[in-house]
């Protein structure tokens, strides 16, 4: 090793002193250069060498001669300021420093051959620096990964756009699609790179004066004719001396003529990748969609032929899937949406278009999910979002849609959870709270009867109506509503009841008799739980609801009860630890025993948790002495399976 690394670092004499001679570094520079690359070179040569000791030692490389070019130029504006006409010749050192970068990153990839990103980083640097290794690095690429799409766009993208060459562009494209002929990349940015080039050829008639215009279609063009046409008088003159210069329409016309070929080739072009596209790919929805953009955003012969023929496709293949659906509702209103100025009578004619698309997929596709995207939509037209004025048409019919859709869903059994909230909130928004209170019960005793989100909803509309009326506030009431929550309680399980449980802890809080049923009704839900962990410790909300409301005295008689319970949650432990914890930091020592006693019952079950060893180990530190520190990291190491216990040990306390 020591032999190949003295080896390579003479190698480098010949760079060093022409640096040396020609003044950009000093020899105290040039010895801290030898002792860093001598570091590097070491590490390149050890048995396995990590992926970033090549990076970094690149990095250090790219720095170093960016640091020399910048100091030969300070050198050579010098020469400038003496009117030295001598000018600088290129030696050694201008290129030594790439070429060593290139070595390193050879060397890289030849040990990680399967890392993309860093083939990728390799070839960057060669494109910046255009050192000519760019096709030979691209061809070892592709050898390696030829199952990877960006390779082929990046390498086809090199030729058309650096190189020039749009042969082999399209020849490594076309490989590219016979290797991975399900990549939707790879069948997009073909046929962008096909239309871009026949829209640079057609560029090229136009600046030769054989023709107008481009393949790219202008958004604006449709409002400006239309102008146009309505002030048709005032391009007249114009117009007439159009003519007298041109002397007839015949140029234009066989101009005109010249630019058909381009948009037919463009439509065959456009037909051909379609057609190959689908049969790779005939479930690809995204696909379609993305090529159905390129043929909006571009002015080919048959446009609307080619548009109709793959809307039909796709209603063909995709008529059972509500995402279909929803996109082709959307893209009727996508075209009055970007122009602005539209009017309203125009605008409502768009939505009543994609009305019926909804009410045609609820026909085809009666699911849940069709039925949400329905009343979604409606709900932003009613409401719009994001300040889109443009669909403010909130009028009596549209929320009367909204109403029909909603109970659409729930005749024909298509009710969901999140539907059924969003219906009741309706009615709230809508200011008749009594219907929604109807409605939430009844949704709530039917299919939806386990559903979390609804029984929220209906109990915040009890305590809302309870709370209302201050005359209506009775005994009868709260007895009302406490039935109520108890029996969601019952049907809910607990994993999906948080919200619930917390809703009814606060508002029964100054209410001692049912607050002390909730509290009893708590510890016979966590015990038939028997310990379960569901990112929601109701213990400890209720250990902290009761310290809140009755003090520490009456905290701790209740979560001794929820540690009687078998197999109790490690975040309750760690509540009550915590409670105890700070009363011991303000010096009460009784609380410092409690704390440990804790700390050993959760560790008795939850022995392999290293963060509760640290805790414990850090408290022992900040209140404890050293002896019980040490006794806790023994334990610690002689428990935890890993030697990561010696993480928690602190040299200065060892």
């Amino acid at each position: 090793m020591a032999d190949t690394v003295q080896y390579r670092l003479e190698r480098m004499v010949e760079e060093l002193d022409d640096l040396e001679r020609r003044g950009l570094f000093t020899r105290r520079e040039i010895a801290e250069i030898v002792k860093q690359r001598r570091k590097f070179e070491y590490r390149l040569k050890r048995p396995s060498p990590l992926k970033q000791d090549y990076l970094t030692y690149i990095d250090y490389e790219t720095q170093l001669d960016t640091l020399r070019r910048l100091r030969k130029k300070s050198v050579a504006r010098d020469l400038d300021k003496k009117k030295d006409n001598k000018r600088t010749k290129l030696s050694v050192s201008d290129f030594a420093g790439v070429s060593r970068i290139v070595e390193i990153y050879r060397l890289a990839v030849l040990r990680y051959k399967g890392d993309v990103d860093l083939w990728l980083r390799y070839l960057e640097f060669c494109r910046e620096r255009s050192n000519g290794r760019m096709k030979k690095v691209l061809a070892q690429l592709i050898r390696f990964h030829p199952k990877v799409p960006g390779v082929w766009i990046y390498a086809a993208a090199w030729e058309f756009d650096h190189n020039l060459n749009v042969a082999a562009a399209r020849a490594l494209m076309q490989s590219g699609l016979r290797v991975c002929p399900t990549s939707e990349d790879l069948w997009v940015e073909y046929l962008r790179m096909e239309l871009t080039y026949l829209n640079k050829l057609k560029a090229r008639k136009v600046a030769l004066g054989e023709g107008r215009g481009s393949l790219v279609r202008e958004d604006g063009d449709a409002g400006e004719k239309e102008w146009r046409e309505d002030n048709q008088d005032l391009f007249l003159s114009l117009d007439e001396e159009r003519k007298n210069v041109d002397g007839s329409n015949t140029d234009n016309e066989e101009s005109d003529d010249k630019v058909d070929i381009f948009k037919e080739q463009g439509h065959n072009i456009l037909q051909a990748v379609y057609s190959g596209a689908v049969e790779a790919l005939p479930s690809s929805f995204s696909l379609r969609e993305r090529l159905l953009e390129i043929l909006e955003a571009t002015d080919l012969a048959h446009s609307e032929d080619m548009r109709e023929r793959i809307l039909s496709d796709m209603k063909r293949d995709f008529s059972k899937d509500p995402k279909y659906w929803e996109w082709l509702a959307r893209l009727e209103l996508r075209h009055s949406q970007s122009n602005q100025g539209i009017s309203d009578d125009l605008m409502l004619e768009q939505l009543q278009k994609a009305v019926k698309i909804y009410e045609e997929a609820l026909e085809v596709v009666p699911s849940s999910v069709m039925f949400d995207l329905y009343t979604k939509f409606l709900m932003d037209v009613v409401v719009p979002k994001d300040g889109n004025t443009q669909l403010c048409v909130c009028t009596e019919d549209w929320i009367s849609r909204l109403l029909t859709a909603y109970e659409k869903a729930e005749l024909v059994g298509c009710m969901s959870e999140d539907l059924a909230c969003r219906y009741a909130s309706l009615y709230l928004q809508l200011g008749r709270f009594d219907e929604a209170r109807k409605l939430a019960r009844d949704l709530c005793s039917g299919d939806l009867a386990n559903s979390s989100k609804l029984w929220l909803l209906r109990a915040s509309m009890e305590i809302r109506h309870f709370t209302r009326d201050a005359l209506s506030q009775s005994k009868a009431s709260l007895d009302s509503i406490f039935g109520l929550i108890r029996d969601e309680l019952a049907k809910v399980p607990l994993s999906k009841s948080e919200e619930l449980w917390l809703t009814a802890l606060k508002f029964f809080a100054l209410e001692r008799d049912y607050s002390d049923k909730l509290v009893e009704m708590s510890i016979t839900a966590v015990a038939k739980s028997a310990g379960s962990d569901y990112g929601f410790s109701l213990s400890s909300a209720v250990v902290n609801f009761i310290l809140h409301k009755d003090g520490l005295q009456d905290a701790r008689k209740i979560y001794e009860r929820f540690l009687a319970l078998p197999h109790p949650d490690l975040s309750l432990y760690r509540k009550c630890i915590e409670l105890e914890q700070n009363l011991a930091s303000l010096g009460d020592k009784q609380c410092l025993v409690n704390a440990r006693k804790l700390y050993d019952s959760a560790l008795s079950t939850y022995d392999q948790d290293s963060s509760l060893w640290q805790d414990y180990y850090s408290m022992e530190i900040k209140m404890g002495t050293s002896e019980t520190a040490n006794a806790v990291h023994w334990r610690a190491k002689k428990t935890l399976e890993n030697n990561a216990a010696a993480l928690i040990a602190s040299p200065d306390v060892l």
